[in-house]
């Protein structure tokens, strides 16, 4: 390693041990009032009012010390009741920050009842977690990597900002803005301004809106049968063009992936063989489509389901039949999937066609 790789390592360390110790002494910013758990005591359990479950209840009496506010430095004593399933509560232990509502007794003791944990020093620590794998993984690619997922999150949240707040904003128009915007930047700032972008650039675009036009050509012929709309319901939007919005954005990072893979791999057998036949490089971009087709596809298919997995037991659970359970929760998912499936396919052959004219082009004589 050297000397600037050990600057940059050690900056990065410095930042991870300073930014932990912030969150964890940063009470005085916030304007609801915190405890942290001294006692702890379990009162009682009992069993669930539902028989179907073996699921418990515990009660806990909690005395916290608040840390922030005018009672800093005061006892507060708290009721919490947790169960075994932990769906919407939980079991605190000592140490552990809670955010609390302050009722004052008649007494000179302080009583109130708990809003929830404290996560912040968790989630900075998970994010730095990530943030270092990146870096060590990816190095210089790493970096623009996390520059471009910074730059997008940020560019789509005031997008749907600004879609929420207008009556007349096109969601399936700023969401087709937002590809071409990610699609430009992601790649640039990972591959660079080189001409192996620009065909991962024109491959994925082509494949992304390839398969939404075929989407919307199919829900158009069918009339969108089979396609349940009901967690739209509350939205007051039409949910066909936010239903095709999402299309879009969910088939865009697969249809990326398969697209720079496929043109980085080619461009880099032309680099270490220039005398290379097209017809053998085009022979090897099928194979190498081949081979990630069916895990991208996975990829998109289990992403996909399984945010749906805890209302499909649910449904299940309440006496649902199998089918409608399916019907209800999967139609939107499943649809999603199969669309970002059809843009994978089509990737490939665009991916090596683009990059192969590309490659003709430059062996061609000026």
């Amino acid at each position: 390693m050297n000397k600037k790789s050990s600057y940059l390592y050690g900056s990065i360390f410095l930042c991870v041990i300073l930014s932990m110790l912030f969150v964890q002494n940063n009470f005085y910013l916030y304007d609801d009032s915190i405890a942290e758990v001294v006692t702890v005591t379990l009162n009682e359990q009992k069993s669930s009012n539902d028989p179907t479950t073996n699921d418990r209840l515990f009660d806990q009496t909690l005395v916290g010390k608040l840390v922030n506010g005018e009672q800093k430095d005061e006892l507060i004593t708290l009721e919490n009741t947790y169960s075994l399933s932990g769906a919407y509560d939980h079991e605190y232990e000592i140490g552990d920050e809670i955010f609390v509502s302050i009722q004052k007794n008649s007494g000179s003791e302080l009583s109130g009842s708990i809003d929830g944990p404290k996560r912040d020093t968790f989630v900075l620590a998970a994010t730095w977690l990530f943030i270092v794998t990146v870096l060590l993984v990816g190095k210089r690619s790493g970096w623009f990597s996390l520059v471009s997922l910074l730059i997008n999150v940020l560019v789509l949240s005031l997008a749907l900002t600004v879609y929420a707040n207008s009556e007349d904003a096109n969601l399936l128009l700023i969401c087709s803005g937002l590809v071409v915007f990610f699609t430009i930047t992601s790649l640039f700032l990972v591959s660079g301004n080189t001409e192996k972008t620009y065909a991962a650039i024109l491959a994925t675009l082509t494949g992304t809106f390839s398969a939404l036009l075929i989407a919307y050509i199919v829900m158009q012929l069918t009339a969108e049968k089979g396609l349940r709309y009901e967690e739209m319901a509350f939205i007051t939007r039409s949910p066909q063009k936010i239903f095709l919005a999402s299309i879009l954005v969910g088939s865009l990072g697969a249809v990326m992936d398969i697209a720079i893979t496929i043109t980085s791999s080619l461009y880099e057998l032309y680099d270490k063989n220039n005398s290379i036949p097209l017809k053998n490089l085009k022979a090897s971009g099928k194979e190498i489509g081949a081979d990630i087709m069916g895990t991208m596809t996975n990829v998109l298919f289990f992403a996909y389901v399984s945010g749906s997995i805890p209302m499909i037991l649910l449904y299940l659970k309440n006496g649902s039949t199998l089918g409608y359970t399916l019907a209800m929760n999967l139609s939107l998912e499943l649809t999603r999937a199969l669309v970002g499936s059809i843009g994978i396919v089509l990737t490939i052959p665009i991916s090596i066609y683009t990059a192969t004219y590309f490659i003709q082009k430059r062996r061609s004589p000026k």
